[in-house]
Formats: C-alpha cells, structure tokens, sequence
C-alpha cells in the first residue's frame, strides 16, 4: 500500500491520545478509568504497554529495513492480543455491575487495528540481487 507509512503513524499516535481519554465508566465508584488510571490501580497502567508498542511501531515503521518491517509485525501482534486482554478487563462485569465502555477504549481497538493491517502492508521496496531475472 501507498500510503501505509502514514497510516500506520497516524494510528499509533491516535492510540496513544486515546490511552489518556476515558476507557469506562464505573457507576458504583462513579468514576473514569482511563489507561493510566484506575481504582487503587487494580487494572494496572495498560496505557503505559500500549504507548511503548505505539512508539516502538512508529520508529521501525520509519527505518528502511526488512528486519524493521518484520519485527513491526510481531510487535503489533502483540499489541493486538495485550489490547484485547484489556479490553476484556476494562469491560467485563464484576459484581452485577456492568461498566459503560467509553470513546478512548474503542479508539483503542480501533487504532491497534489500523496498526496490524498497516504493518501487514508496508511501504518497503527491494533491491535486486545481479543475476536475478
């Protein structure tokens, strides 16, 4: 794809603005989890894990390399199974009460999506060896 080096930024950096935007609503504590916070910090900082694989794609996105592209890819295999993982746990009902699921949650989802399929397809061009047809 043409233009999947940008894609694949625009995305990376629209994850991490959403690790700092409103993942659920919790209406017995009536408050906002987002990626860097959470009740007494039982759901961890997935913000943190989501932002480092963001950063990390961005860079080897950029470098030229075949190595780059490939570790893009397991990198952001990774993200996609941490990213579900956390989705499971920002949304699952505990207690008879269901959380709201907010805007910065399914950016998230929708970001570690973009960021997959963008490094499925990169923007990479070979360079052919002598004596290949």
């Amino acid at each position: 794809m043409k233009y999947s080096t940008y894609i694949g930024i625009a995305a990376a950096i629209i994850l991490i603005v959403a690790c700092f935007m409103p993942w659920a609503y919790y209406p017995d504590l009536d408050k906002n989890f987002t990626g860097f916070f959470s009740e007494n910090n039982n759901y961890g900082k997935p913000g943190k894990v989501l932002s480092f694989f963001a950063v990390v794609i961005i860079i080897l996105t950029i470098i030229p390399a075949v190595w780059a592209k490939r570790s893009n890819q397991f990198i952001a295999v990774l993200m996609i199974a941490y990213t579900i993982k956390t989705f499971i746990l920002f949304t699952s009902c505990y207690a008879g009460i269901c959380p709201e699921k907010k805007i910065g949650l399914w950016l998230v989802v929708l970001a570690s999506l973009v960021l997959l399929i963008a490094t499925m397809f990169p923007n990479l061009t070979l360079k052919k060896k002598n004596g290949d047809a």
